[in-house]
Protein backbone atom coordinates (compact mmCIF):
# COMPACT_ATOMS: atom_id res chain seq x y z
CA UNK A 1 0.00 0.00 0.00
CA UNK A 2 2.66 2.64 0.85
CA UNK A 3 4.28 1.28 -2.39
CA UNK A 4 1.21 2.57 -4.34
CA UNK A 5 1.05 5.53 -2.50
CA UNK A 6 4.96 6.31 -2.91
CA UNK A 7 4.24 6.07 -6.65
CA UNK A 8 1.36 7.98 -7.31
CA UNK A 9 2.99 11.06 -5.97
CA UNK A 10 5.98 10.27 -7.72
CA UNK A 11 3.95 10.56 -11.00
CA UNK A 12 2.18 13.64 -10.27
CA UNK A 13 5.72 15.09 -8.73
CA UNK A 14 6.74 14.33 -12.89
CA UNK A 15 4.10 15.87 -14.55
CA UNK A 16 4.08 19.08 -12.62
CA UNK A 17 7.58 18.87 -13.43
CA UNK A 18 7.25 18.43 -17.05
CA UNK A 19 3.88 21.04 -17.25
CA UNK A 20 6.81 23.61 -15.84
CA UNK A 21 9.26 23.69 -18.37
CA UNK A 22 10.79 26.38 -19.37
CA UNK A 23 9.86 28.75 -16.34
CA UNK A 24 11.97 29.87 -13.74
CA UNK A 25 9.42 29.80 -10.96
CA UNK A 26 9.35 27.11 -7.93
CA UNK A 27 5.77 25.79 -7.08
CA UNK A 28 5.85 23.57 -4.01
CA UNK A 29 3.13 21.83 -2.97
CA UNK A 30 2.15 20.50 0.49
CA UNK A 31 -0.89 18.32 1.96
CA UNK A 32 -3.26 20.36 3.96
CA UNK A 33 -6.78 19.60 5.97
CA UNK A 34 -9.20 22.24 4.69
CA UNK A 35 -12.37 21.71 5.85
CA UNK A 36 -15.46 22.52 3.14
CA UNK A 37 -18.32 24.57 4.51
CA UNK A 38 -21.89 23.03 4.32
CA UNK A 39 -24.06 24.02 1.70
CA UNK A 40 -27.09 25.90 2.51
CA UNK A 41 -30.35 26.94 0.73
CA UNK A 42 -31.20 29.61 -1.40
CA UNK A 43 -34.53 30.70 0.63
CA UNK A 44 -35.05 33.93 -2.37
CA UNK A 45 -37.27 33.36 -5.82
CA UNK A 46 -35.66 33.51 -8.87
CA UNK A 47 -36.14 36.95 -10.39
CA UNK A 48 -34.94 38.60 -13.94
CA UNK A 49 -32.35 41.25 -12.96
CA UNK A 50 -32.21 43.84 -15.79
CA UNK A 51 -29.14 45.23 -16.47
CA UNK A 52 -30.16 48.39 -18.28
CA UNK A 53 -29.59 51.45 -15.56
CA UNK A 54 -32.87 54.09 -16.07
CA UNK A 55 -31.10 57.19 -17.32
CA UNK A 56 -31.15 60.30 -14.70
CA UNK A 57 -33.04 62.96 -15.75
CA UNK A 58 -31.29 65.94 -15.34
CA UNK A 59 -32.36 69.01 -13.80
CA UNK A 60 -32.71 72.10 -15.61
CA UNK A 61 -33.80 75.53 -13.60
CA UNK A 62 -36.36 77.73 -14.44
CA UNK A 63 -35.71 80.38 -17.47
CA UNK A 64 -37.35 83.91 -16.50
CA UNK A 65 -38.02 86.24 -18.98
CA UNK A 66 -39.50 89.79 -18.70
CA UNK A 67 -41.54 91.47 -21.02
CA UNK A 68 -41.70 95.01 -21.17
CA UNK A 69 -45.36 96.25 -21.53
CA UNK A 70 -47.00 99.45 -22.37
CA UNK A 71 -49.85 100.92 -21.05
CA UNK A 72 -52.06 103.29 -23.38
CA UNK A 73 -54.41 105.40 -21.05
CA UNK A 74 -57.43 106.52 -23.35
CA UNK A 75 -60.25 109.10 -22.77
CA UNK A 76 -63.56 107.80 -22.26
CA UNK A 77 -66.45 109.79 -23.26
CA UNK A 78 -69.18 110.25 -20.26
CA UNK A 79 -72.33 107.57 -21.49
CA UNK A 80 -75.26 109.60 -21.86
CA UNK A 81 -78.77 107.19 -21.30
CA UNK A 82 -81.42 108.56 -23.80
CA UNK A 83 -85.00 107.76 -22.06
CA UNK A 84 -88.08 109.38 -21.98
CA UNK A 85 -89.25 108.73 -18.79
CA UNK A 86 -88.37 111.21 -15.89
CA UNK A 87 -88.64 111.24 -12.22
CA UNK A 88 -92.11 111.79 -10.97
CA UNK A 89 -92.78 114.74 -9.75
CA UNK A 90 -92.79 115.19 -5.88
CA UNK A 91 -95.32 117.86 -4.37
CA UNK A 92 -94.57 119.19 -0.84
CA UNK A 93 -98.45 119.29 -0.03
CA UNK A 94 -101.11 116.27 0.20
CA UNK A 95 -104.58 117.44 1.63
CA UNK A 96 -107.55 114.88 2.26
CA UNK A 97 -111.53 115.87 3.20
CA UNK A 98 -114.31 114.18 3.54
CA UNK A 99 -118.12 113.63 5.20
CA UNK A 100 -119.19 110.71 7.29
CA UNK A 101 -122.75 109.40 7.19
CA UNK A 102 -122.98 110.48 10.98
CA UNK A 103 -121.72 113.59 10.50
CA UNK A 104 -118.36 112.82 10.60
CA UNK A 105 -115.76 115.40 9.15
CA UNK A 106 -112.52 114.47 8.13
CA UNK A 107 -109.47 116.92 7.63
CA UNK A 108 -105.97 115.95 6.51
CA UNK A 109 -103.11 117.95 5.67
CA UNK A 110 -99.39 116.68 5.11
CA UNK A 111 -96.28 118.47 4.09
CA UNK A 112 -93.22 117.46 3.19
CA UNK A 113 -89.63 118.56 1.77
CA UNK A 114 -89.05 117.54 -1.93
CA UNK A 115 -85.67 115.38 -2.99
CA UNK A 116 -82.72 115.79 -0.99
CA UNK A 117 -79.66 113.68 -0.57
CA UNK A 118 -79.80 114.39 3.48
CA UNK A 119 -82.26 116.62 4.40
CA UNK A 120 -85.41 115.88 5.21
CA UNK A 121 -89.09 117.74 7.31
CA UNK A 122 -92.35 118.22 7.19
CA UNK A 123 -95.38 118.60 8.98
CA UNK A 124 -99.06 116.96 9.37
CA UNK A 125 -102.28 118.29 10.99
CA UNK A 126 -105.20 116.10 11.15
CA UNK A 127 -109.06 116.33 12.56
CA UNK A 128 -111.64 114.07 13.11
CA UNK A 129 -114.56 114.41 15.34
CA UNK A 130 -118.24 112.66 15.09
CA UNK A 131 -121.53 114.22 16.17
CA UNK A 132 -123.53 111.21 16.09
CA UNK A 133 -125.84 109.00 18.34
CA UNK A 134 -124.96 105.55 19.88
CA UNK A 135 -127.27 102.54 19.83
CA UNK A 136 -127.18 99.25 21.39
CA UNK A 137 -128.97 96.59 19.86
CA UNK A 138 -132.18 96.54 21.17
CA UNK A 139 -132.06 100.73 19.47
CA UNK A 140 -131.46 101.85 23.38
CA UNK A 141 -130.10 105.86 22.66
CA UNK A 142 -127.13 105.95 24.88
CA UNK A 143 -125.45 109.18 26.66
CA UNK A 144 -123.91 111.63 24.49
CA UNK A 145 -121.21 109.91 22.61
CA UNK A 146 -119.59 113.03 20.30
CA UNK A 147 -116.10 113.11 20.29
CA UNK A 148 -113.18 115.29 18.29
CA UNK A 149 -109.19 114.33 17.83
CA UNK A 150 -106.85 116.67 16.16
CA UNK A 151 -103.27 115.76 16.24
CA UNK A 152 -100.38 118.00 14.88
CA UNK A 153 -96.65 116.53 14.10
CA UNK A 154 -93.88 118.44 12.73
CA UNK A 155 -89.93 116.51 12.30
CA UNK A 156 -86.80 117.32 10.62
CA UNK A 157 -84.13 115.31 9.82
CA UNK A 158 -80.36 115.08 8.62
CA UNK A 159 -78.39 112.30 7.01
CA UNK A 160 -74.79 112.57 6.69
CA UNK A 161 -72.13 110.33 5.95
CA UNK A 162 -70.63 109.94 9.81
CA UNK A 163 -73.67 110.90 11.41
CA UNK A 164 -77.75 110.86 11.70
CA UNK A 165 -79.58 113.55 13.49
CA UNK A 166 -83.63 113.71 13.89
CA UNK A 167 -86.36 115.65 16.05
CA UNK A 168 -89.76 114.86 15.97
CA UNK A 169 -92.84 116.82 18.10
CA UNK A 170 -96.34 115.51 18.07
CA UNK A 171 -99.29 117.20 19.77
CA UNK A 172 -103.04 115.51 20.52
CA UNK A 173 -105.76 116.65 21.52
CA UNK A 174 -108.90 114.40 22.14
CA UNK A 175 -112.28 115.02 23.76
CA UNK A 176 -115.28 112.49 24.26
CA UNK A 177 -117.98 111.50 26.47
CA UNK A 178 -118.08 108.74 28.92
CA UNK A 179 -121.23 107.75 27.07
CA UNK A 180 -121.78 103.78 28.62
CA UNK A 181 -124.80 104.72 30.30
CA UNK A 182 -128.21 103.21 28.15
CA UNK A 183 -129.86 107.05 28.99
CA UNK A 184 -129.48 109.27 26.39
CA UNK A 185 -131.16 112.49 29.02
CA UNK A 186 -127.84 112.90 31.01
CA UNK A 187 -126.04 115.84 30.36
CA UNK A 188 -122.66 115.69 28.21
CA UNK A 189 -120.86 118.20 30.20
CA UNK A 190 -121.16 115.74 33.21
CA UNK A 191 -119.55 112.88 31.51
CA UNK A 192 -117.13 114.46 29.28
CA UNK A 193 -113.03 114.29 29.17
CA UNK A 194 -110.24 115.44 27.62
CA UNK A 195 -106.54 114.60 27.07
CA UNK A 196 -103.91 116.40 26.27
CA UNK A 197 -100.54 115.05 25.10
CA UNK A 198 -97.11 116.88 24.33
CA UNK A 199 -94.44 114.41 23.13
CA UNK A 200 -91.29 115.33 21.14
CA UNK A 201 -88.28 112.69 19.80
CA UNK A 202 -84.73 113.69 19.61
CA UNK A 203 -82.28 111.09 18.02
CA UNK A 204 -78.84 110.79 16.98
CA UNK A 205 -76.16 108.32 15.58
CA UNK A 206 -72.38 109.03 15.60
CA UNK A 207 -71.59 106.36 12.05
CA UNK A 208 -67.84 105.77 12.10
CA UNK A 209 -67.75 102.71 9.89
CA UNK A 210 -69.54 99.15 9.57
CA UNK A 211 -66.22 97.26 10.59
CA UNK A 212 -63.81 97.02 13.63
CA UNK A 213 -65.00 100.56 14.41
CA UNK A 214 -67.57 101.75 17.22
CA UNK A 215 -70.70 103.35 16.74
CA UNK A 216 -72.99 105.21 19.07
CA UNK A 217 -76.93 106.35 18.96
CA UNK A 218 -78.32 108.52 21.89
CA UNK A 219 -82.65 108.75 21.79
CA UNK A 220 -83.96 111.17 24.67
CA UNK A 221 -88.12 111.26 24.31
CA UNK A 222 -90.34 112.89 26.46
CA UNK A 223 -94.08 113.26 27.21
CA UNK A 224 -97.11 115.40 29.15
CA UNK A 225 -100.54 113.99 29.34
CA UNK A 226 -102.39 116.10 31.16
CA UNK A 227 -106.82 115.77 31.19
CA UNK A 228 -108.72 119.12 31.29
CA UNK A 229 -111.89 118.79 33.44
CA UNK A 230 -114.07 121.65 34.57
CA UNK A 231 -112.88 124.59 35.14
CA UNK A 232 -113.94 124.37 38.41
CA UNK A 233 -111.61 121.31 38.99
CA UNK A 234 -109.08 122.10 37.13
CA UNK A 235 -106.68 121.83 40.23
CA UNK A 236 -107.67 118.17 40.46
CA UNK A 237 -105.84 117.50 37.00
CA UNK A 238 -104.34 114.57 36.42
CA UNK A 239 -100.80 115.45 35.16
CA UNK A 240 -98.16 112.89 33.74
CA UNK A 241 -94.46 113.62 32.70
CA UNK A 242 -92.36 110.71 31.92
CA UNK A 243 -88.55 111.37 30.20
CA UNK A 244 -86.62 108.44 28.67
CA UNK A 245 -83.13 108.27 27.61
CA UNK A 246 -81.32 105.30 25.72
CA UNK A 247 -77.71 105.34 24.23
CA UNK A 248 -76.20 101.95 22.53
CA UNK A 249 -72.88 101.18 21.49
CA UNK A 250 -72.47 98.49 18.79
CA UNK A 251 -69.02 96.97 17.36
CA UNK A 252 -68.92 94.27 14.38
CA UNK A 253 -66.11 92.08 14.01
CA UNK A 254 -66.16 89.36 11.33
CA UNK A 255 -69.04 87.02 12.16
CA UNK A 256 -70.21 89.32 15.43
CA UNK A 257 -72.07 92.18 16.26
CA UNK A 258 -71.36 93.39 20.23
CA UNK A 259 -73.69 95.47 21.64
CA UNK A 260 -74.94 97.13 24.79
CA UNK A 261 -77.60 99.16 25.73
CA UNK A 262 -78.08 101.94 28.90
CA UNK A 263 -81.49 103.16 29.52
CA UNK A 264 -82.93 105.53 31.78
CA UNK A 265 -86.76 106.06 32.28
CA UNK A 266 -88.55 107.78 34.62
CA UNK A 267 -92.02 109.07 35.21
CA UNK A 268 -93.76 111.54 37.81
CA UNK A 269 -97.68 110.82 38.08
CA UNK A 270 -99.30 113.44 40.09
CA UNK A 271 -103.56 113.71 40.64
CA UNK A 272 -105.14 116.61 42.20
CA UNK A 273 -103.81 117.70 46.04
CA UNK A 274 -101.28 115.08 47.97
CA UNK A 275 -103.50 113.65 50.50
CA UNK A 276 -106.83 115.46 49.97
CA UNK A 277 -110.00 114.23 48.92
CA UNK A 278 -111.90 115.45 45.60
CA UNK A 279 -114.68 113.33 46.00
CA UNK A 280 -115.65 110.12 47.38
CA UNK A 281 -112.85 107.50 46.24
CA UNK A 282 -110.77 110.61 44.67
CA UNK A 283 -107.64 110.95 46.74
CA UNK A 284 -104.71 113.34 45.84
CA UNK A 285 -101.70 111.78 45.12
CA UNK A 286 -97.71 112.03 43.73
CA UNK A 287 -96.22 108.95 42.17
CA UNK A 288 -92.66 108.82 41.00
CA UNK A 289 -90.77 105.34 39.47
CA UNK A 290 -87.68 105.38 37.85
CA UNK A 291 -86.19 102.37 36.18
CA UNK A 292 -82.60 102.02 34.61
CA UNK A 293 -82.04 99.35 32.15
CA UNK A 294 -78.40 97.28 31.23
CA UNK A 295 -78.37 95.38 28.27
CA UNK A 296 -75.46 94.20 26.83
CA UNK A 297 -75.39 91.25 24.11
CA UNK A 298 -73.97 89.95 20.90
CA UNK A 299 -75.21 88.33 17.72
CA UNK A 300 -72.99 85.72 15.78
CA UNK A 301 -73.57 83.81 12.80
CA UNK A 302 -71.69 80.56 11.59
CA UNK A 303 -72.17 77.71 9.26
CA UNK A 304 -72.35 79.81 6.67
CA UNK A 305 -74.43 82.63 8.13
CA UNK A 306 -77.39 79.88 8.30
CA UNK A 307 -77.14 79.93 11.88
CA UNK A 308 -77.93 83.04 13.76
CA UNK A 309 -77.58 83.39 17.30
CA UNK A 310 -78.16 86.06 19.80
CA UNK A 311 -77.13 85.85 23.35
CA UNK A 312 -77.55 88.73 25.94
CA UNK A 313 -79.06 89.95 28.99
CA UNK A 314 -80.68 92.66 30.68
CA UNK A 315 -80.15 94.14 34.18
CA UNK A 316 -83.37 96.26 35.64
CA UNK A 317 -83.40 98.35 38.52
CA UNK A 318 -86.80 99.36 39.32
CA UNK A 319 -87.11 102.16 42.01
CA UNK A 320 -90.03 103.35 43.33
CA UNK A 321 -90.47 105.74 46.37
CA UNK A 322 -91.43 102.47 48.44
CA UNK A 323 -88.02 100.65 47.43
CA UNK A 324 -85.49 99.21 44.70
CA UNK A 325 -86.25 95.70 43.24
CA UNK A 326 -83.32 94.44 40.67
CA UNK A 327 -84.36 91.87 37.73
CA UNK A 328 -82.05 89.71 35.41
CA UNK A 329 -83.82 89.06 32.24
CA UNK A 330 -82.75 86.33 29.28
CA UNK A 331 -82.33 87.22 25.90
CA UNK A 332 -81.54 84.47 23.32
CA UNK A 333 -82.70 83.34 20.38
CA UNK A 334 -81.25 80.83 17.52
CA UNK A 335 -82.23 80.58 14.53
CA UNK A 336 -81.05 78.21 11.76
CA UNK A 337 -81.70 78.71 7.83
CA UNK A 338 -82.75 75.44 6.07
CA UNK A 339 -82.98 74.71 2.19
CA UNK A 340 -81.68 77.79 1.24
CA UNK A 341 -83.45 80.36 3.60
CA UNK A 342 -86.72 78.36 2.31
CA UNK A 343 -87.35 76.83 6.20
CA UNK A 344 -86.09 78.38 8.96
CA UNK A 345 -86.64 76.92 13.10
CA UNK A 346 -86.26 79.01 15.81
CA UNK A 347 -86.52 79.51 19.34
CA UNK A 348 -85.80 82.01 22.00
CA UNK A 349 -86.24 83.48 25.42
CA UNK A 350 -87.04 86.86 26.42
CA UNK A 351 -87.99 88.95 29.70
CA UNK A 352 -88.17 92.87 30.76
CA UNK A 353 -89.85 95.29 33.04
CA UNK A 354 -92.65 97.30 30.94
CA UNK A 355 -93.37 100.57 32.65
CA UNK A 356 -96.85 101.41 33.08
CA UNK A 357 -98.08 105.26 32.95
CA UNK A 358 -101.21 106.88 32.97
CA UNK A 359 -100.86 108.11 28.87
CA UNK A 360 -100.03 104.43 28.01
CA UNK A 361 -103.24 102.89 29.70
CA UNK A 362 -105.77 105.68 28.17
CA UNK A 363 -104.39 104.70 24.99
CA UNK A 364 -105.61 101.08 25.18
CA UNK A 365 -109.14 102.18 26.69
CA UNK A 366 -110.06 105.86 27.24
CA UNK A 367 -112.64 104.99 29.61
CA UNK A 368 -110.68 104.80 32.43
CA UNK A 369 -110.46 107.08 35.25
CA UNK A 370 -107.68 109.21 35.58
CA UNK A 371 -106.25 108.05 39.21
CA UNK A 372 -105.18 104.53 38.77
CA UNK A 373 -102.29 102.93 40.62
CA UNK A 374 -100.03 102.17 38.56
CA UNK A 375 -97.88 99.23 38.70
CA UNK A 376 -94.97 97.91 35.98
CA UNK A 377 -95.50 94.83 34.35
CA UNK A 378 -92.78 92.52 35.11
CA UNK A 379 -92.39 89.37 32.68
CA UNK A 380 -89.70 87.46 33.66
CA UNK A 381 -89.69 84.81 30.70
CA UNK A 382 -91.66 84.36 27.38
CA UNK A 383 -90.66 81.25 25.81
CA UNK A 384 -91.34 81.30 21.89
CA UNK A 385 -90.73 78.82 19.37
CA UNK A 386 -91.28 77.84 15.46
CA UNK A 387 -90.56 78.25 12.07
CA UNK A 388 -91.21 80.51 9.22
CA UNK A 389 -90.34 80.16 5.43
CA UNK A 390 -91.16 80.77 2.12
CA UNK A 391 -93.79 78.53 0.17
CA UNK A 392 -92.42 80.30 -3.38
CA UNK A 393 -91.53 84.13 -4.02
CA UNK A 394 -94.86 85.43 -3.45
CA UNK A 395 -95.78 83.04 -0.57
CA UNK A 396 -94.80 83.22 2.93
CA UNK A 397 -95.65 81.86 6.43
CA UNK A 398 -94.89 81.19 9.91
CA UNK A 399 -96.08 79.21 12.95
CA UNK A 400 -95.43 79.77 16.33
CA UNK A 401 -96.01 78.79 20.04
CA UNK A 402 -95.47 81.43 22.83
CA UNK A 403 -95.16 80.83 26.93
CA UNK A 404 -95.58 84.19 29.01
CA UNK A 405 -95.76 84.56 32.84
CA UNK A 406 -96.55 88.23 33.60
CA UNK A 407 -96.66 89.80 37.27
CA UNK A 408 -99.17 93.23 37.34
CA UNK A 409 -100.69 92.30 34.14
CA UNK A 410 -103.29 95.15 33.84
CA UNK A 411 -107.21 94.39 33.07
CA UNK A 412 -110.32 96.83 32.95
CA UNK A 413 -113.25 96.64 34.65
CA UNK A 414 -116.05 98.32 35.72
CA UNK A 415 -115.62 100.51 38.53
CA UNK A 416 -118.39 99.98 40.91
CA UNK A 417 -118.02 103.29 42.93
CA UNK A 418 -120.24 104.85 40.52
CA UNK A 419 -124.17 104.20 40.02
CA UNK A 420 -123.19 103.66 36.47
CA UNK A 421 -120.62 101.25 34.63
CA UNK A 422 -120.01 103.71 32.47
CA UNK A 423 -116.23 104.33 34.81
CA UNK A 424 -113.89 101.46 34.61
CA UNK A 425 -110.62 101.03 36.49
CA UNK A 426 -107.65 98.94 36.15
CA UNK A 427 -106.58 95.73 38.98
CA UNK A 428 -103.30 93.79 38.84
CA UNK A 429 -102.44 90.43 38.50
CA UNK A 430 -99.98 87.37 37.62
CA UNK A 431 -100.80 86.04 34.39
CA UNK A 432 -99.84 82.79 33.12
CA UNK A 433 -100.73 82.88 29.21
CA UNK A 434 -99.83 80.63 26.35
CA UNK A 435 -100.37 81.13 22.64
CA UNK A 436 -100.86 79.48 19.43
CA UNK A 437 -100.21 81.50 16.46
CA UNK A 438 -99.85 80.98 12.35
CA UNK A 439 -99.23 84.12 9.89
CA UNK A 440 -99.32 83.44 5.83
CA UNK A 441 -98.92 86.40 3.34
CA UNK A 442 -99.02 86.53 -0.15
CA UNK A 443 -97.69 89.24 -2.87
CA UNK A 444 -98.12 89.22 -6.45
CA UNK A 445 -95.81 92.83 -7.06
CA UNK A 446 -97.78 95.63 -6.22
CA UNK A 447 -100.74 94.42 -7.63
CA UNK A 448 -101.98 92.31 -4.89
CA UNK A 449 -100.79 91.75 -0.89
CA UNK A 450 -102.63 89.56 1.53
CA UNK A 451 -101.80 89.33 5.10
CA UNK A 452 -103.87 86.41 7.31
CA UNK A 453 -103.23 86.20 11.09
CA UNK A 454 -104.94 83.61 14.11
CA UNK A 455 -104.27 83.29 17.57
CA UNK A 456 -105.56 81.31 20.24
CA UNK A 457 -104.83 82.14 23.63
CA UNK A 458 -104.98 80.42 26.46
CA UNK A 459 -105.04 82.13 30.17
CA UNK A 460 -104.57 81.50 33.76
CA UNK A 461 -104.79 84.44 36.17
CA UNK A 462 -103.98 83.87 40.23
CA UNK A 463 -106.58 85.49 41.62
CA UNK A 464 -109.16 86.10 38.90
CA UNK A 465 -111.70 83.79 37.21
CA UNK A 466 -110.86 85.51 33.46
CA UNK A 467 -108.31 87.39 31.81
CA UNK A 468 -110.88 90.19 31.97
CA UNK A 469 -111.02 91.75 28.40
CA UNK A 470 -108.73 89.39 26.34
CA UNK A 471 -109.51 87.37 23.38
CA UNK A 472 -109.06 83.45 23.17
CA UNK A 473 -109.55 83.53 19.38
CA UNK A 474 -108.62 86.33 17.32
CA UNK A 475 -109.08 86.57 13.59
CA UNK A 476 -107.22 89.17 11.28
CA UNK A 477 -106.86 89.51 7.53
CA UNK A 478 -105.69 92.52 5.34
CA UNK A 479 -104.95 92.90 1.47
CA UNK A 480 -104.76 95.32 -1.51
CA UNK A 481 -105.57 95.40 -4.60
CA UNK A 482 -104.28 97.51 -7.39
CA UNK A 483 -105.92 97.82 -11.03
CA UNK A 484 -104.26 99.93 -13.70
CA UNK A 485 -102.72 102.18 -10.86
CA UNK A 486 -106.25 103.71 -11.17
CA UNK A 487 -108.08 101.69 -8.92
CA UNK A 488 -107.40 100.68 -5.19
CA UNK A 489 -108.94 98.32 -3.02
CA UNK A 490 -108.51 97.85 1.00
CA UNK A 491 -110.20 95.70 2.96
CA UNK A 492 -109.35 94.29 6.89
CA UNK A 493 -111.17 92.35 9.00
CA UNK A 494 -111.33 91.67 12.85
CA UNK A 495 -112.48 88.57 14.51
CA UNK A 496 -112.23 88.29 18.52
CA UNK A 497 -114.15 85.72 20.80
CA UNK A 498 -114.16 84.59 24.20
CA UNK A 499 -113.92 87.66 26.23
CA UNK A 500 -115.38 88.24 29.23
CA UNK A 501 -115.96 91.20 31.41
CA UNK A 502 -116.14 91.32 35.21
CA UNK A 503 -119.29 93.56 36.21
CA UNK A 504 -121.83 93.99 38.91
CA UNK A 505 -123.45 90.84 40.29
CA UNK A 506 -126.59 92.73 39.66
CA UNK A 507 -125.96 93.46 36.04
CA UNK A 508 -127.85 92.13 33.00
CA UNK A 509 -127.00 88.67 32.23
CA UNK A 510 -124.71 88.32 34.88
CA UNK A 511 -122.82 84.69 35.53
CA UNK A 512 -121.22 83.80 38.83
CA UNK A 513 -117.83 82.02 39.09
CA UNK A 514 -116.73 81.54 41.76
CA UNK A 515 -117.20 84.49 43.86
CA UNK A 516 -116.96 86.85 40.74
CA UNK A 517 -119.94 87.73 38.38
CA UNK A 518 -119.12 88.11 34.58
CA UNK A 519 -120.80 88.50 31.32
CA UNK A 520 -119.93 87.77 27.78
CA UNK A 521 -118.81 90.40 25.69
CA UNK A 522 -119.78 88.87 22.60
CA UNK A 523 -117.89 88.17 19.31
CA UNK A 524 -115.95 91.42 17.39
CA UNK A 525 -116.88 90.94 13.73
CA UNK A 526 -115.11 93.76 12.13
CA UNK A 527 -114.79 94.28 8.29
CA UNK A 528 -113.66 97.88 6.71
CA UNK A 529 -113.18 98.32 3.20
CA UNK A 530 -111.47 101.15 1.06
CA UNK A 531 -112.13 101.91 -2.44
CA UNK A 532 -110.05 104.48 -4.51
CA UNK A 533 -110.38 106.04 -7.70
CA UNK A 534 -107.54 108.34 -9.29
CA UNK A 535 -109.27 110.52 -11.21
CA UNK A 536 -105.48 111.91 -12.29
CA UNK A 537 -102.05 111.44 -10.16
CA UNK A 538 -102.90 114.19 -8.09
CA UNK A 539 -106.25 114.01 -7.44
CA UNK A 540 -108.17 111.25 -6.31
CA UNK A 541 -111.89 110.03 -5.07
CA UNK A 542 -112.15 108.16 -1.95
CA UNK A 543 -114.90 105.99 -0.40
CA UNK A 544 -114.44 104.43 2.94
CA UNK A 545 -116.67 101.82 4.63
CA UNK A 546 -116.76 100.91 8.17
CA UNK A 547 -118.19 97.74 10.08
CA UNK A 548 -119.73 96.01 7.18
CA UNK A 549 -120.97 93.61 9.10
CA UNK A 550 -123.54 96.29 10.98
CA UNK A 551 -122.56 94.56 14.09
CA UNK A 552 -122.80 96.63 17.38
CA UNK A 553 -120.56 94.98 19.78
CA UNK A 554 -119.22 95.94 22.71
CA UNK A 555 -115.58 96.80 22.65
CA UNK A 556 -115.80 97.52 26.47
CA UNK A 557 -118.46 96.27 29.09
CA UNK A 558 -121.74 98.69 28.27
CA UNK A 559 -119.89 100.80 25.36
CA UNK A 560 -121.12 99.72 21.99
CA UNK A 561 -119.81 100.97 18.81
CA UNK A 562 -120.99 102.66 16.12
CA UNK A 563 -122.63 100.13 13.46
CA UNK A 564 -122.03 100.84 9.49
CA UNK A 565 -120.89 104.09 8.56
CA UNK A 566 -119.70 105.45 4.88
CA UNK A 567 -117.33 108.50 4.65
CA UNK A 568 -115.96 109.63 1.15
CA UNK A 569 -113.93 112.70 0.21
CA UNK A 570 -111.48 113.52 -2.37
CA UNK A 571 -107.74 114.30 -2.27
CA UNK A 572 -105.02 116.38 -4.01
CA UNK A 573 -101.44 117.18 -4.51
CA UNK A 574 -99.55 120.38 -5.01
Amino acid sequence: MKGLISTFIFLLTGLQIWAQQGDNSIIVYTITNQQVEPATRILENPKIIDSVKATVVKDYPLLFFKAETEILLDTIEAATVETSEQLSKLYPFYVRAGIGSVIMPLGEVYYTSDRSRNLVYGAHLKHLSSFGEIKDRSKTIYAPAQYDRSSANAYFGLNERNYQFKVDGNYNNNGFHYYGIPNDTIAADSIAQRFQLMNGTLAYHWLRGDSARLNLSFEANYHHFMTLPLDSAKIWRTKEDNFAIKTRGWYNYKNEHFYADLGLRNNAYKRGILDSVYTFGDTGFVVKNSIIDFKPGVWTQALSDRLKVELGVTITADIRQAGTDFFVYPNAEFKYAMFNNIFIPYIGLKGGLKQNTIQGLTQINPFIRTNVALRNEHNPYDIYAGFKGTLSQSLSFNIGLHFLHIENKAFFVTDTVFAYDNYLTVIYDTLNQTTFEGSLSYQAGEKLKIDVLGRYNIYQCYHNAYAWNLPELQFTARGSYNLYDKFYAQIDANIETGRKALVRATAPNAQIQGEQSYVDLGAIVDVNLGLEYRYTPRVSLFIQANNLAAQRYNRWYSYPVQPFQVMGGITARF
